[in-house]
């Protein structure tokens, strides 16, 4: 899962405007990093240019997903990622980038603005923030711990099972389980195993 490029532009009536971007080329060779700059550069101008105001989409090209929000101010971001990376939480770090970014420089100087001009130094740091999901996103990170427990859980018992143990035996040896639940599971076991016959 990597970020490869964040970019926040003004999408004009007849143009977008680049107003700043920043770039995570570490993966690409020294060759490589212009060439694929200036493409992810055109990519995300285009993407902006091509999307109606007040919407969200993600694009995919070639082997990464491109994800941009156009706000009705016009103000939009573009997020250029790999395949896996999560979509949700593409969408929620240029919601934030936008209502930073908003908050930090007029909207007076978005229609002429450029990389070179705008103040705004966050969009680096927000990058590297971001190139891990989990730790960038708290829903994430909540998702990630669960499918870790979920997998322990799930080893936990087949190594139960592994030992030659059978959930019959168990029960059978239970000290805490009464003659009435004993009861209880043997009759559901012999229902359920009728069913299985058909």
């Amino acid at each position: 899962m990597k970020l490869f490029s964040l970019s926040v532009l003004y999408k004009g009536t007849t143009k977008s405007n680049l107003l700043k971007a920043a770039y995570d080329l570490s993966s690409f060779s020294f060759f490589q990093k212009s060439s694929v700059q200036e493409f992810m550069t055109f990519t995300s101008d285009l993407i902006v240019q091509r999307s109606s105001i007040g919407s969200r989409a993600s694009v995919k090209e070639q082997e990464y997903l491109c994800h941009v929000y156009v706000r009705n101010d016009s103000l939009g971001a573009v997020v250029i990622a790999d395949g896996e990376y999560p979509s949700r939480v593409c969408f929620t770090l240029l919601d934030k980038v936008l209502e930073e970014f908003s908050r930090q420089v007029s909207s007076i100087d978005w229609p002429s603005g450029s990389p070179a001009t705008v103040h705004y130094t966050a969009l680096d740091s927000y990058l590297a923030k971001y190139q891990n999901p989990r730790e960038a996103d708290a829903m994430s990170k909540v998702q990630a711990e669960l499918d870790e427990t979920k997998i322990i859980l799930h080893n936990t018992m087949e190594s139960l099972l592994e030992r030659g143990e059978k959930l019959d035996d168990l029960v059978q040896k239970s000290e805490h389980l009464g003659n009435q639940s004993k009861a209880f599971y043997k009759t559901a076991r012999k229902q359920n195993s009728c069913c299985e016959v058909m």
